[in-house]
């Protein structure tokens, strides 16, 4: 057996997105500020004003609507768990998975600048919502199966992470092995086992 300090971990090498996400948000920012003075001279200050206003409250309402439609798609799902019989699956509301897409699309609104004006708006489409959703659970399937190989879809993960009682709720604990050898006179028939630990 082997003393001492650890060895040092060797760092994972930095992904091309990763080296390169500082420069495109700089890129984006002078973009989005060369568009504004753009705008600004072809229409006039008061007009960028008041674009700016309007997305600031657009923005603010269309996250409003999405929290407030989170809420209610999660008090449903939670009274439609404690309704349902033990064991059934409870169905998912499709129209609720966008609720994310939908507060980045305000949130989108909220900047300052056309091109994420564009982009939020471009968000509140339902159609957009919904491709975008796709790619991103596919995005996130294959990088789950990447890095935990053994598992089939992330809905597997979950599940296996967890245990159920009948009724529904999580049950915590763990796991004793009986296939291990076993002393004469270890717990065995011969006496009491002595008491589990809480």
């Amino acid at each position: 057996m082997m003393t001492g300090p650890p060895l040092p971990r060797a760092r994972a090498p930095r992904s091309r997105a990763r080296k390169l996400a500082p420069l495109g948000l700089a890129a984006w920012l002078v973009l989005e500020i060369w568009l504004l003075t753009l705008v600004a001279g072809a229409a006039g200050g008061l007009t960028v004003l008041v674009l700016l206003l309007a997305g600031g409250v657009l923005g603010a309402a269309v996250i409003k609507r999405a929290g407030r439609r989170a809420f209610r798609t999660l008090t449903e799902t939670l009274q439609q768990q404690q309704g349902a019989a033990p064991g059934s699956p409870v169905g998912t509301d499709r129209a609720s998975t966008g609720n994310g897409f939908l507060m980045l699309g305000g949130l989108l609104l909220m900047l300052p600048g056309p091109i994420s004006d564009v982009a939020g708006l471009l968000l509140l489409l339902p159609g957009v919502r919904a491709m975008a959703g796709r790619y991103a659970e596919r995005t996130l399937e294959r990088r789950v199966r990447a890095a935990v190989p053994g598992y089939g879809s992330l809905g597997d993960a979950f599940q296996q992470a967890r245990m159920h009682r009948p009724d529904g709720k999580v049950v915590q604990g763990e796991v004793i092995r009986d296939d291990a050898p076993r002393q004469p006179g270890a717990y065995g028939d011969e006496g009491p086992r002595p008491p589990l630990a809480r």
